[in-house]
C-alpha cells in the first residue's frame, strides 16, 4: 500500500511538473514572438528617421488626409513618389501613434523596402502603384507568420507569399504591416494571448470588432489606407461598423483563396501554399458557409479600386477556381435608379435604436432620390442561426476547434465557448432537453448555442447541406418575386463596450445571414450616436427583455458620438452593384 501510495504521489508530481514546464514553454515562445515584434518596431523606426534626415520637407499630414482615388492619381502622375508615401505612413505607425493606442498591428513586414524597390522595376504601373497596404495575421506573406493569436502557430514562416499577396503587389501595391486577431479567430473582439488586446481608435474603452479587429483599428486611426481582411460571419463587416469604416465581403468564390486544408490545424503554417488557411470552426474552409476575402477602407471609392486591381488576369491565372470575371466598372458607375428592399430588424436580436434609425433615415433619402422601396421580411433567421450556421461550425460538438488550443493559452474572450464545448456529450444532452421548452420564450438566444447544434452522423450532415441549399433557393425566391436589385439592412453596431462580444457571440445574426447565403454585402457607415439616440435605448427592451436583451443595452450604452453604419446586400457574383448601392448611400449620407 505504501509503495502504492508513493508511485501515485511520484506520478501526481511528475504531471504537475509536466505542465508547469509547458506552461513556462508557451510563455517562453510568447515572449519571443513579442521580443521580434518589438524589434521589428524598432528597425522600421530607425528607417523611418533616416528617411526624415533624408527628405525633411515631406508634408506628413498632407498625404495622409488624401483619399485612395487621389493618392494613387499622384502616384501614377508621378507628383508623389511610392517611397514618400510608404515611409510616411511607417512614420504614422511606428511613431506609436497608432500601435501605442490600440495594438493593432502584429508585425511590420520589412519585405516593404524590397517591395518599393520591384516596383520601381515594372514596365508598366499597376492599378495599386505605391499604394501602402496592411493585411490580416493568417494572409501568408513570404517570411512571416500567419499565428491566428495561437503559440502552436508561432516560430513557422511562410514559404511563399499568398495568391492574393502576389497579386497586390503585381498591381503595384506594398504590404508593410500584419494586423492582430482573436485567438483562433472564432471571436469578433479582437485578443489574443501572445500580442494581448487591440482596442479601438475612436474610443479605448470600445471594441475595434473582429476577426478583422487589427485592420479596422490600424485604418480608422489613420495608420493604413487600405487593408485586407476575411469574413465569415462578419469579420469584416462588424469592424467596419464598429470602426466607421467601409468593407465588403465579397462571394466568397470572387476571390477565393483557399485551395487546400492542412492535415492537422497544428502543423498548418508549414505547409506549401501557407498563405490560405483560416481557421475558424471544423468546417470553415468547406462549403456549406464559405470564408470571404475582401477590402476594407475609408471610402467605397477605395473598395472598388481594389475589387478592380484584385480582378485582374494574375488572379484568374494563380488561382483557376476564381471565375475569371473582371470587374465591370459599367454596372459600378451606373445611375439607373434602384429597386431595393429594406428591413430594420431580423426578427431574431433586436438591435439598438440608433442603427434602426440609420436604416429609416437612409431608406427615406433612398426615396428622395429616386429610388424605389419594398419593404423586405428576411424569412426565418432564428433557425438560420441555430440549426445552419452554429452547426456548421460545430458539427462535432466543437471537438475539433478545441484541437486548436492543445498546448495553447485560452484567451479569456474564448473560454466559455471552450468550457460550453467541453462539456460531455450526455451533460449537453441533457441541458438541451431541459432548455428546449424555453427556446421559443427567449428566440432560441442561448449563450452558447453552439454547444446543442451539432451532426450525430453522416447523414445527418449531408441533410444540414441540403438544408442550407434549400434556404438559400427560398430566399433568392423571395427577393426575386419582389424583384429587387439591392437590400438595405442594420448591421450590428454601435461599438460594444470592451468585454462585451464575448457575452454576445449569438448578436451576429445581421452579419451572418449572409455569410450563410454567400451574398456580397458591404457596410457604408451613415451616422453617428446622438443624444436622443441615448435616451431611447434607456427604453429599450429588445425581443423579451432577457438577459441577452440587457447585456446587449449595457454593451452599447455611453456610445455618444461613435459610428453608425447600415448594410447593403446584393445577389450572389453582384460585388459591382453591391458597391454602387454602398456609394450611394455613401453620397446621400454625405449630402444630409
Amino acid at each position: 500500500t505504501s509503495a502504492a501510495l508513493a508511485l501515485l504521489g511520484c506520478s501526481t508530481a511528475a504531471v504537475v511538473v509536466w505542465k508547469w514546464l509547458g506552461k513556462k514553454m508557451i510563455q517562453k515562445k510568447m515572449e519571443e514572438a513579442r521580443r521580434t515584434r518589438d524589434e521589428g518596431m524598432k528597425k522600421i523606426a530607425k528607417a523611418v528617421r533616416q528617411f526624415r534626415e533624408q527628405v525633411p520637407s515631406v508634408q506628413t499630414d498632407a498625404i495622409l488626409s488624401l483619399p485612395l482615388l487621389e493618392l494613387a492619381g499622384r502616384l501614377q502622375e508621378g507628383s508623389l513618389s511610392p517611397r514618400t508615401v510608404l515611409y510616411t505612413y511607417l512614420e504614422k505607425v511606428s511613431a506609436l501613434e497608432v500601435t501605442q493606442q490600440t495594438n493593432c498591428v502584429r508585425h511590420f513586414i520589412p519585405e516593404c523596402e524590397e517591395q518599393l524597390q520591384e516596383i520601381q522595376r515594372h514596365k508598366e504601373k499597376g492599378l495599386l502603384y505605391g499604394i501602402p497596404v496592411s493585411i490580416k495575421d493568417h494572409i501568408g506573406h513570404k517570411g512571416q507568420l500567419a499565428t491566428c493569436g495561437l503559440v502552436q502557430c508561432l516560430g513557422t514562416l511562410m514559404e511563399e507569399d499568398s495568391v492574393l499577396v502576389k497579386v497586390l503587389k503585381r498591381q503595384g501595391a506594398i504590404p508593410f504591416a500584419m494586423t492582430n486577431v482573436p485567438q483562433s479567430l472564432f471571436s469578433y473582439e479582437c485578443s489574443n494571448p501572445i500580442f494581448g488586446q487591440t482596442l479601438n481608435p475612436l474610443n479605448p474603452q470600445r471594441s475595434p470588432g473582429g476577426s478583422s479587429g487589427g485592420e479596422g483599428a490600424l485604418i480608422a486611426g489613420g495608420g493604413s489606407i487600405l487593408g485586407i481582411g476575411s469574413d465569415v460571419g462578419g469579420s469584416i463587416r462588424l469592424p467596419s461598423s464598429f470602426c466607421g469604416l467601409c468593407g465588403l465581403k465579397p462571394t466568397a468564390e470572387r476571390l477565393r483563396w483557399v485551395l487546400g486544408l492542412p492535415s492537422q490545424p497544428c502543423s498548418w503554417p508549414s505547409l506549401a501554399e501557407g498563405d490560405k488557411y483560416y481557421w475558424c470552426g471544423c468546417l470553415l474552409l468547406f462549403p456549406p458557409v464559405p470564408c470571404a476575402l475582401g477590402p476594407m477602407a475609408r471610402d467605397v471609392d477605395s473598395l472598388a479600386l481594389c475589387m478592380k486591381a484584385l480582378l485582374c488576369q494574375e488572379m484568374f491565372q494563380l488561382d483557376p477556381t476564381v471565375p475569371p470575371i473582371p470587374f465591370d466598372e459599367q454596372v459600378y458607375s451606373s445611375s439607373a435608379p434602384l429597386r431595393v428592399g429594406y428591413y430594420d430588424t431580423d426578427g431574431y436580436f433586436p438591435l439598438p435604436p440608433c442603427m434602426r434609425r440609420a436604416v429609416k433615415e437612409t431608406r427615406r433619402a433612398l426615396q428622395a432620390a429616386g429610388h424605389q422601396l419594398v419593404l423586405f421580411s428576411p424569412p426565418r433567421v432564428p433557425y438560420v442561426m441555430t440549426e445552419l450556421f452554429l452547426k456548421t461550425f460545430f458539427a462535432d460538438g466543437g471537438r475539433t476547434w478545441l484541437d486548436v488550443f492543445t498546448g495553447d493559452i485560452v484567451d479569456p474572450g474564448l473560454k466559455s465557448q471552450v468550457n460550453s464545448c467541453k462539456m460531455p456529450r450526455l451533460v449537453k444532452k441533457l441541458l438541451a432537453l431541459l432548455l428546449k421548452p424555453l427556446q421559443f420564450l427567449l428566440l432560441i438566444k442561448l449563450k452558447d448555442v453552439a454547444t446543442f447544434s451539432t451532426c450525430r452522423s453522416v447523414k445527418e450532415m449531408w441533410n444540414h447541406h441540403h438544408q442550407i441549399q434549400a434556404y438559400r433557393s427560398q430566399f433568392i425566391t423571395q427577393w426575386k418575386e419582389l424583384q429587387l436589385d439591392v437590400v438595405l439592412c442594420p448591421v450590428l453596431g454601435p461599438a460594444f463596450a470592451m468585454g462585451y462580444p464575448r457575452k454576445l457571440i449569438n448578436a451576429i445574426s445581421s452579419t451572418m445571414l449572409y455569410n450563410v447565403l454567400n451574398f456580397p454585402a458591404g457596410i457604408v457607415p451613415v451616422s453617428t450616436v446622438t443624444e436622443a439616440d441615448e435616451e431611447e435605448l434607456k427604453l429599450y427592451k429588445g425581443c423579451c427583455d432577457d438577459p441577452w436583451d440587457r447585456t446587449l443595452k449595457q454593451a452599447v450604452s455611453g456610445a455618444l458620438g461613435m459610428p453608425v453604419a447600415v448594410q447593403c446586400v446584393a445577389l450572389p457574383w453582384q460585388e459591382e452593384l453591391c458597391l454602387r448601392f454602398m456609394k450611394e448611400v455613401e453620397t446621400l449620407s454625405r449630402d444630409k
